[in-house]
């Protein structure tokens, strides 16, 4: 009976599976309505939901009877995938995963989307920064010229064509970039934009400066250029061999510019920008031949030209003798910049022999090629100078000559990887964008971080420590966004927990053996239990499902313990029970939030949740029909199964926490004056007092935080609030200015004169126990000292 039981099981899982996939692969799949692939950019999804706009709008399309309903389904999609958390819910769950979002019935006019939609999303040179990347670009240490604008604001589209024309001058030089507050309206308000367009420049280190000037592109380039710090030294006789012989020693090349009487010579402002585009490779010079003519002549410089004189290289004279000297016929910033780059020495190349000794003991940021070299690969001989204060050395492994070293690390494609200085097993590879700025960032979080690229060999199965483990897809953007927050994690949790992320489509088969199907799935491995993280995917979210796990407030509840616990309940206790479903998206946006209100209420209420999924028929069986369906199983109630539904709009901590203290008794007791008189001024007991107006609504938050005070410091501490309103002269008397406030009166052994208290400023029940227990421990060693002096 036990094995045909099972297979029964078997089965009706099978059919609950495969329906969940026909449901969900049934859907219109939003990636494909736009044409785009599943990792598409926050800025690929704009630019395909633009092109698709303004051929399928209603208002290009007024004879076709459903081009109203095409158009919402590609605007639903574009809304859903633009979101970094709808887009997780999506991506995981399908469309069931947003059954209770808003599903939007509106959309703009065609002129929108052509004229204010995505200013910049097609200028290569002027990058959009949204809320999941703007603290790693400002913090990179490259200087930011930031254009936050509004997508209907006229001055924005005035100001368009300058700040593209003004990107393309200062391309290299700067950062030039662009965030849309339409779009990241809570990035555009924690930076405290109040106008558009609002001009910033950032650099980490920096106070933000706003920028006032006129909105020319002359104007522009002047306040732009005076961050960049790079210098241009004038060359001469009294100086040049020394400033090229310090530069050589530090193996730093120079580039000069000689300015002769015929030819063109550079002008100042791209020697300028030169230096900045250069900084820390490439000293930047020049040298006047009018004035320096001897010294031009010891070159056999006859015309303006521009050289480039790598570290040993002679000058001596020009021709043969002068090895390795590059000279450049070419006045573009640009194209001087790129013969620059490719001139210059390569990254340090990695071998197997090589590879361990070198990174024992150093940090490392190494660059994993495949034999294909382009430009941005010239780019990354910056990284060298730009993480020289980080102590990050920089180095390259060429994976066609290295196979079986690339191999043995599991890495099958381009990439770049932080190795911690403790061995080669140690490292984490970056799955963020190629930008310079990008890599920068994600090395100096990476090395003060501790997170590990996980492989088989080092896979925790039988590890004693727990660990964190993110099963993750590098194409899947939810996931890289997380990985930032992994970080800030793993630094607060050190020595508590290990971190590490398994890419599922390399190891796929260590995915499947834990039946990970969806990104990112967050797992805590603690010896033989294993907890998925349901959470939001941030640092604080994790921090707080890390303390849950160490200190459980809710209780994961089977149909046996449910009815143990809430059905035979002392009548002294309540419970708040959440029924849910893990492929619900508005169920796991509550879970944070219900820890949060079960932390809050902590020996007042119990708090549980009902996984209706694995407990469907269970579920089922107590009429639940929703999900989450919130119950509350009230105290002193004749019927144990009798209980509220929570039917409030907020599902957040606070609204959840006052809603089932309104349900509890009283803890505190309302004072009228002559009760005040007696029982406060003259009686033997301590009090804390809540002094409020009915109309105030700081009142009214503070009200059920009150409450918790109240039970908490029960049987210590009596707790009674005065209404202000209906007896002012009583909180005139004792000195009250505002509401609420809070006094305490301690009984300190005589009539009490004082009619107005011992002030606390705080309005945080654990915070005001802990001074309210403070001020009872100096009283009773007051009293312990007074009867020793009497003694």
């Amino acid at each position: 009976i036990s094995i045909r039981t099972k297979h029964v099981k078997l089965f009706l899982f099978a059919f609950i599976a495969v329906w969940l996939f026909v449901t969900i692969s049934s859907d219109e799949d939003y990636y494909k309505l736009l044409g785009i692939s599943r990792e598409a950019s926050t800025r690929e999804i704009r630019q395909a939901f633009k092109k698709l706009a303004l051929t399928m709008h209603p208002d290009k399309n007024p004879n076709d009877g459903t081009a109203h309903e095409k158009f919402l389904k590609i605007n639903r999609a574009y809304e859903v995938l633009k979101d970094e958390d709808l887009r997780k819910k999506y991506d995981k769950y399908g469309e069931k995963g947003l059954q209770d979002e808003q599903q939007g019935g509106r959309y703009e006019s065609w002129n929108y989307y052509r004229y204010d939609f995505g200013i910049y999303d097609d200028d290569p040179e002027i990058t959009t920064l949204d809320r999941g990347d703007f603290d790693a670009a400002v913090n990179s240490g490259d200087v930011w010229f930031v254009n936050f604008y509004f997508p209907r604001c006229s001055h924005c589209h005035d100001l368009a064509p300058t700040w593209r024309e003004f990107a393309k001058e200062m391309d290299g030089v700067i950062r030039i970039s662009a965030v849309n507050c339409g779009d990241n309206g809570m990035l555009c308000r924690s930076k405290g934009i109040n106008s558009y367009p609002s001009l910033y420049v950032f650099r980490a280190g920096m106070k933000p400066e706003k920028y006032y000037g006129d909105r020319t592109k002359s104007s522009l380039t002047t306040f732009a250029m005076q961050f960049v710090k790079s210098k241009v030294t004038e060359l001469w006789q009294g100086n040049i061999f020394n400033e090229i012989d310090r530069a050589f020693a530090e193996r730093i090349s120079w580039l000069i510019t000689f300015c002769a009487d015929t030819g063109d010579c550079l002008e100042p402002q791209t020697r300028r920008k030169l230096a900045g585009m250069l900084d820390g490779l490439v000293n930047v010079g020049w040298m006047d031949c009018s004035k320096q003519a001897d010294l031009c002549d010891s070159f056999e410089i006859t015309t303006s030209t521009t050289a480039l004189f790598p570290p040993g290289s002679s000058l001596a004279q020009k021709g043969s003798a002068m090895v390795g000297t590059l000279f450049i016929n070419d006045l573009d910033t640009k194209e001087i910049y790129a013969q620059v780059l490719q001139h210059l020495p390569d990254l340090e190349i990695l071998t197997k022999s090589s590879f361990e000794h070198k990174l024992a003991h150093h940090r490392w940021l190494i660059s994993f090629s495949f034999g294909h070299n382009d430009l941005a690969s010239h780019e990354y001989k910056k990284l060298k100078a730009l993480l020289k204060g980080s102590h990050i050395q920089v180095g390259k492994v060429d994976c066609v000559a290295d196979s079986e070293l690339c191999a043995s690390l599991y890495i099958q494609k381009p990439c770049v990887a932080v190795f911690k200085g403790v061995g080669i097993h140690d490292f984490e590879i970056h799955y963020g964008k190629d930008a310079l700025y990008n890599v920068v960032a994600f090395a100096k979080e990476s090395v003060n971080a501790h997170v590990t690229t996980l492989r088989p060999e080092n896979f925790p199965n039988q590890e004693k420590e727990p660990w964190l483990v993110d099963f993750f897809a590098p194409w899947c953007p939810p996931c890289r966004a997380l990985l930032p927050e992994l970080r800030k994690a793993s630094i607060q949790l050190f020595g508590q927990l290990k971190f590490g992320t398994l890419d599922c489509t390399v190891h796929e088969r260590l995915c499947n053996m834990y039946n990970i199907h969806a990104y990112p799935t967050t797992v805590i491995f603690n010896k033989s239990s294993i907890h998925e993280y349901e959470g939001h995917h941030s640092a604080d979210g994790i921090l707080e499902f890390i303390e849950d796990l160490v200190n459980p407030v809710v209780v994961t509840m089977t149909p046996e313990s449910f009815q143990e616990l809430v059905k035979r309940r002392k009548s002294s206790e309540t419970w708040m029970v959440d029924f849910y479903a893990p492929w619900c998206g508005p169920c796991q946006a509550l879970l944070p939030e219900w820890r949060r209100m079960a932390r809050m209420l902590s020996g007042i209420v119990n708090v549980g949740t009902v996984d209706c999924q694995k407990h469907h028929s269970f579920c089922q069986g107590e009429n639940v029909r929703a999900y989450p369906e919130i119950r509350l199983f009230p105290q002193n109630s004749n019927r144990r199964d009798q209980y509220q539904s929570y039917n409030g709009w907020h599902r957040d901590a606070f609204s959840l926490k006052t809603w089932a203290l309104s349900s509890l008794p009283r803890a505190s007791v309302d004072l009228s004056p002559e009760d005040f008189k007696r029982k406060v001024l003259g009686g033997k007991d301590h009090w804390v007092l809540d002094f409020y107006a009915p109309w105030c609504g700081p009142c009214q938050q503070f009200a059920p935080e009150f409450e918790v005070l109240a039970r908490m410091m029960k049987g210590t501490v009596r707790a009674g609030k005065v209404d202000c309103q209906a007896h002012s002269q009583t909180c005139q008397n004792a000195g009250i200015k505002a509401y609420p406030s809070v006094r305490f009166y301690p009984h300190l052994g005589t009539t009490r004169r004082d009619q107005g208290g011992e002030h606390i400023n705080s309005r945080d029940a654990p915070v005001i126990a802990d001074i309210l227990r403070q001020r009872l421990q100096q009283l009773a060693l007051q009293g312990k000292s007074s009867k020793l002096k009497v003694s």
